[in-house]
């Protein structure tokens, strides 16, 4: 017999779950008639033809029995809402900006839950900008997360007055009266290929010649500067690694987890810091100058100087 029906009282027998089932009798008094695809009522176990198979039309005995407990079954299934504590009154409280004294979590007046700073304002003062959301510390936030916050801000103020300066600085290596002009920029390049630094065995078409420096404080040699050339397809990682090697740098990038502690390399020309997996040949060119920075964080998208 076939699964109950959920839309009908009665449901057609399963023919194929007995291969010996050959048809049977309605059971409707006065009709006997013999059906190949009897029907089964639900309310009353009987087994009916096609013509009687509703319980109208065989006046079955037990009617309603089979919405009855259909029903209780849709009583029995646990509501969306069930299991959870609805609010039996709404939290009234004062708008969380400075100076204003407007009661929220009425039924006039909702609070508005802002998610930068955690805190409930009226409608007035929702948005940010009006209640000085980025000035405010979020209620629950630890304190270490802004020291970082602070930190950052102050490394790139750093970054940015280390840049400035340097790129000061590479101006005046070159020869004047045009630092800036391609010549002047050609002749620069050839007297640092003189006195570069690196391995003999690279292939001189495979070369980019760079100035490098570090900050004074993170190198224990008695220059903090140096000519070196690397190969254009390195990596920027490992140029860090080499140039630290070579300027007597301190390097525990592979050691410590801590951003303040890892070096990076920041590129005085490009005005920014440069990825770890960029390709030397794709961000540099022979004459540029890089500094190694420790503390100064990921790179952002770009620095403006």
């Amino acid at each position: 017999m076939a699964a109950e029906s959920q839309d009908t009282s009665y449901v057609e027998m399963d023919k194929g779950g007995d291969a010996t089932l050959i048809g049977k009798h309605c059971q409707l008094e006065y009709c006997n008639q013999l059906d190949f695809l009897p029907f089964f009522c639900q309310s009353c176990k009987k087994t009916f033809c096609l013509d009687h198979r509703s319980e109208t039309a065989h006046k079955c005995a037990n009617a309603g029995a089979w919405a009855e407990r259909r029903r209780q079954a849709q009583l029995a299934k646990s509501s969306a809402g069930e299991g959870k504590r609805m609010r039996e009154f709404v939290s009234q409280k004062p708008c969380a900006a400075d100076s204003c004294k407007t009661t929220i979590g009425t039924s006039l007046v909702p609070g508005v839950h802002c998610s930068g700073c955690n805190r409930d304002y009226c409608l007035k003062h929702r948005l940010k900008e009006e209640h000085d959301c980025k000035n405010k510390i979020p209620i629950g936030a630890r304190p270490a997360q802004f020291d970082v916050a602070e930190q950052t801000r102050s490394a790139f103020a750093r970054l940015k007055a280390w840049g400035a300066a340097k790129k000061q600085s590479a101006g005046r290596v070159l020869p004047k009266p045009k630092p800036s002009s391609a010549a002047a920029r050609l002749v620069a390049v050839n007297n640092l290929k003189k006195v570069a630094k690196g391995d003999a065995k690279l292939p001189p078409e495979k070369r980019v010649y760079l100035y490098v420096e570090a900050e004074v404080e993170t190198t224990t040699a008695k220059s903090y500067k140096g000519e070196f050339y690397y190969s254009k397809d390195w990596v920027v990682g490992r140029v860090l690694d080499a140039a630290a090697r070579s300027l007597q740098v301190e390097n525990v990038n592979n050691q410590s987890p801590d951003e303040r502690d890892k070096l990076r390399v920041f590129h005085v020309e490009g005005g920014r810091v440069l990825e770890f997996n960029e390709k030397v040949g794709s961000s540099l060119v022979s004459g540029n100058t890089i500094v190694l920075l420790r503390g100064v964080g990921p790179p952002p998208d770009l620095i403006e100087l």
